[in-house]
């Protein structure tokens, strides 16, 4: 059954290097058994895992997990179909990745802004 998406909107990414499992079933709207399975049909999705099989992903994997996302819950593609187009790299033309990634830099750029305008101490 898909998980209704209250809203479409997905948080921003933080600018981190590594994210836990955790993190990133925020991030994306997403239950960490989901991400877990997701990992076993998409050879794209390959957390770094470390001492007790902990994983940790990469801004590059949540990007892929929000297209994975976006491919099963909002344009209706069964996992077949959304292997096809994440391998086929039609992904990568998709309009939905390019706002991602610009709502992702105008986040960035804020937060920068906002340091820039502090009081000096």
């Amino acid at each position: 059954m898909l998980e209704p998406s209250h809203n479409n909107e997905l948080p921003a990414i933080p600018g981190k290097r590594y994210f836990t499992i955790g993190e990133v079933a925020d991030l994306c709207a997403v239950k960490a058994h989901v991400l877990r399975y997701w990992e076993q049909e998409f050879p794209q999705l390959s957390p770094v895992k470390r001492r007790g099989n902990r994983r940790y992903y990469q801004r590059a994997d949540v990007i892929t997990i929000r297209q994975i996302r976006s491919l099963l819950y909002e344009q209706g593609y069964t996992i077949g179909g959304a292997k096809q187009k994440l391998s086929s790299h039609e992904v990568k033309d998709d309009t939905t990745h390019y706002k991602q990634l610009i709502r992702q830099m105008i986040t960035e750029l804020e937060e920068v802004l906002e340091v820039l305008n502090a009081p000096a101490k």
